[in-house]
C-alpha cells in the first residue's frame, strides 16, 4: 500500500437509532465511521480503527464498511456497539442519548492497527476520548510520527470531563498538520468563540486549522495565509446536514494525504472542494458522502452505493 494513497482513520463507529415522525429506523454511523467511508469514496485506500461489538449491531457496521471497501480493525467492546438514539428535540435539531458503551469507548492498538498507521499517508481521528488519560496516552504512542488531521467532535453525551477533553485535545492538536473544528466543538469546550479557537489552535503552534460554522461557511487557517469559503450552491434541496462536518474533514484530508499545499491558491482550491462535497453530502439522508459527480449520476438513473 503506498505511504501517500493510503488513511487510517481512528474513532467512533456505531449505530444511530433516528426516531421520528416516520417510526424508528436504524443506519450505520459515527463520525469517524463517515469519514472512513468518506475517504475510499474519495479513492483512498483506508482502514478504520474502532471499537465494535461481538453482536448484531456489530455484524451491521462490519457489512456497511465491507460494502465500501474499507478494511476494519476492531477492538473489542464487553458492552456491545455503541448506538446513539436520535431524536429531534423542541427546536427541531438532533438530540443524542448514548449507550454505555459509547460513553466508555475504548480503543487498543496491536501489531495490525500500528502498521496500518505507520503505512498511511493521513491519520484522521475524529469523535475520540480525549477526555480519558490513558486512551490519549495510547493514541499518542500509536500515532508518534504519523501525519495527523484531527476533528475533536465531542458529544456532549459523552462528554465525561471538559477540561480534561480539552487538555486531551490539545496535547495532540499540536502534533496535528491539520485540525478541523466547528461552532459546536467552540460551544462545548470553550467560550462559544469558533474565531477565538482557531487562533488559539494557531498559537499553539498548529500549522492549518479549518473552522466550519454552518450556514456562515468556513475559514481555513494555516500558514500560508487564511481563505474562506461560503456554502457551496447545488441543485436540490438540503435533506440532512448531519454528516456535512465528516465530509469536509474527508475531502480536506484527501486532499493533504500527498503533503499540504504550499501556496495559498492551493489550500483555496482544497477548501472550495470540500465544500462542494459537504454539500452534495447533504442531498441525502445520512453521513455518507456524495460528490457533486455522484449526485449528477444519480440525477442520470446511475446509482451509486
Amino acid at each position: 500500500m503506498s505511504k501517500s494513497l493510503s488513511a487510517v482513520v481512528i474513532g467512533d463507529a456505531l449505530i444511530d437509532e433516528i426516531h421520528d415522525d416516520g417510526g424508528v429506523r436504524e443506519l450505520v454511523g459515527g463520525a469517524a465511521l463517515n469519514v472512513a467511508v468518506g475517504l475510499r469514496r474519495l479513492g483512498m485506500p483506508v482502514t478504520l480503527i474502532a471499537m465494535v461489538g461481538a453482536d448484531a449491531a456489530g455484524d451491521h457496521i462490519r457489512e456497511y464498511l465491507d460494502d465500501h471497501g474499507v478494511a476494519l480493525i476492531e477492538s473489542p467492546s464487553t458492552r456491545g456497539s455503541s448506538r446513539a438514539v436520535v431524536s429531534k428535540g423542541p427546536g427541531g435539531e438532533p438530540e443524542y442519548v448514548f449507550n454505555e458503551a459509547a460513553q466508555r469507548r475504548s480503543i487498543r492498538y496491536g501489531v495490525e492497527a500500528r502498521d496500518a498507521i505507520e503505512a498511511a499517508g493521513i491519520v484522521a481521528v475524529s469523535c475520540f476520548p480525549f477526555d480519558v488519560p490513558e486512551e490519549v496516552d495510547a493514541l499518542a504512542d500509536a500515532v508518534a510520527g504519523a501525519r495527523l488531521a484531527i476533528d475533536p467532535n465531542p458529544r456532549a453525551g459523552m462528554l465525561a470531563d471538559r477540561g480534561e477533553f480539552v487538555r486531551g485535545f490539545e496535547r495532540l492538536a499540536v502534533r496535528a498538520e491539520l485540525i478541523k473544528v466547528g461552532a459546536d466543538d467552540a460551544t462545548l469546550l470553550y467560550d462559544g468563540d469558533l474565531d477565538g479557537l482557531r487562533s488559539r489552535l494557531r498559537m499553539l503552534g498548529v500549522p492549518a486549522v479549518l473552522a466550519t460554522a454552518g450556514a456562515d461557511g468556513a475559514v481555513l487557517d494555516s500558514d500560508a495565509g487564511l481563505v474562506t469559503a461560503p456554502i457551496a450552491e447545488l441543485p436540490g434541496r438540503i435533506v440532512d446536514t448531519v454528516g456535512a462536518g465528516d465530509a469536509t474533514l474527508a475531502a480536506v484530508a484527501a486532499g493533504l494525504a500527498s503533503g499540504a499545499p504550499e501556496t495559498l491558491k492551493g489550500w483555496q482550491q482544497l477548501l472550495d472542494r470540500a465544500m462542494l462535497i459537504a454539500a452534495a453530502t447533504c442531498r441525502a439522508e445520512g453521513g455518507l458522502l456524495r460528490t457533486p459527480e455522484s449526485l449528477a449520476e444519480s440525477s442520470r438513473g446511475v446509482q451509486g452505493s
